[in-house]
């Protein structure tokens, strides 16, 4: 505490009387020191009392200051950056935390979000456009791109209840009413004259999933990767244009009436339906687990000196309270007792493979969708 901040200091704890005795006693301290000194030696003992008392006042006064302090601490911060479609979830969630810490820290917490596809908001993180406390992507791979960049350290998802991962859902085909092109399994969609919605792997979290639950479609169930590098470039071939996230997806297929198909998260999907954008769709019996993660990231959060409000946000993400708003929008939890409690209202999946299931994150990357890998071969042949 310096000289110009004590009288303000002492103002909050001390009465009026008490403040000036002890203002006083400072000035005197410091306007008659060899007055002092000189008294000291004739009177050492009466001196060494008088100084003990006031060095006793003065520290009850500087730890009540203190005490005050950490009593109404400084409101906070947490920027919260993650993908399109959890926008809705996380402006049910948010509120619910903010009140919870606010009873229990006695500390405001106010939230700035971000949200966009995936791909494109874990590189606006990684160059500081996007100043991230929190991030909530569509996959793993995103995060690891943060972590190798210096941001997040590594074993990130060891700090948080399963592997990291705090969303989950599967993929959905949307058709039009009446489904007139007949469409009911992935293998439909190579059909000709088929023109099919999807999102761009390089931008896109939900793009990565669709491309992995075509290739997984085929060599998860017998067939080759020559079998599955043609079915995979037919797809592509029925899709004239590639947005740049799951949202934007929707709105083409949806408010534009653009396509036949539309390939999308099951929440996503569900959710437009009860917004009255229902149409048919079908979840095929295979398909993969879209598991969406969370991170603290550590560089910026000791930046901020957010860490201890973050990390308890990732925590409260996990609670049952929640997960139930995941699950009100048709995420399928990952919190057993909530999940349990409304698996029944999903349609059942026969063989649900993982991203492990296709080598795990850093074989997909440099195989699928690295510069020159197999994703950019097959949209150079199919726009051919």
């Amino acid at each position: 505490m310096s000289k110009s901040q004590q009288p303000t200091q002492l103002s909050k704890f001390l009465s009026e009387g008490m403040q000036t005795y002890v203002m006083k006693a400072l000035q005197n301290l410091q306007s008659y020191q060899h007055a002092i000194e000189s008294w000291l030696n004739r009177h050492r003992v009466q001196s060494f009392l008088s100084l003990f008392l006031i060095s006793i006042f003065l520290s009850i006064a500087v730890t009540s200051c203190s005490g005050s302090s950490s009593a109404s601490k400084n409101d906070v911060k947490l920027k919260l950056v993650s993908f399109s479609v959890t926008k809705a979830a996380h402006d049910q969630i948010i509120p619910k935390f903010v009140e919870k810490w606010k009873q229990e820290h006695n500390q405001n917490v106010t939230f700035e979000q971000s949200y966009g596809g995936s791909g494109a908001q874990a590189a606006a993180v990684i160059n500081g456009s996007q100043e991230a406390d929190i991030v909530h992507l569509a996959l793993a791979l995103d995060v690891s791109k943060i972590q190798q960049a210096g941001l997040i350290k590594s074993g990130w998802e060891t700090k948080a209840p399963r592997n990291g991962i705090v969303s989950r859902s599967v993929a959905a085909i949307v058709t039009r009413e009446g489904n007139p092109k007949g469409i009911q399994t992935w293998a439909d969609l190579a059909k000709d004259g088929v023109k099919v919605i999807a999102a761009n792997p390089k931008t896109s979290g939900i793009a990565i999933w669709e491309f992995l639950a075509f290739w997984g479609s085929v060599t998860l169930t017998g067939g080759d990767e020559a079998k599955a590098l043609d079915y995979v470039t037919k797809v592509y071939k029925n899709t004239p244009t590639l947005t740049k996230n799951a949202r934007e997806a929707s709105d083409l297929f949806f408010q534009k009436g653009e396509g036949d198909v539309l390939i999308n998260y099951e929440n996503e999907v569900i959710l437009a339906g009860k917004n009255g954008k229902q149409l048919p769709y079908v979840v095929p019996q295979v398909n993969i687990s879209i598991d969406n993660p969370v991170a603290v990231v550590d560089k910026n959060v000791d930046k901020h000196s957010t860490r201890e409000v973050a990390q308890a946000f990732v925590d409260f993400l996990y609670s049952t309270e929640a997960q139930w708003e995941f699950a009100k929008l048709q995420y399928r939890p990952v919190n057993p007792s909530v999940n349990q409690e409304v698996a029944s209202k999903y349609l059942p999946i026969k063989t649900l493979f993982t991203s492990q299931d296709l080598g795990g994150w850093d074989i997909i990357q440099s195989k699928f969708f690295g510069n020159g890998a197999i994703f950019d071969k097959i949209y150079a042949v199919s726009k051919a």
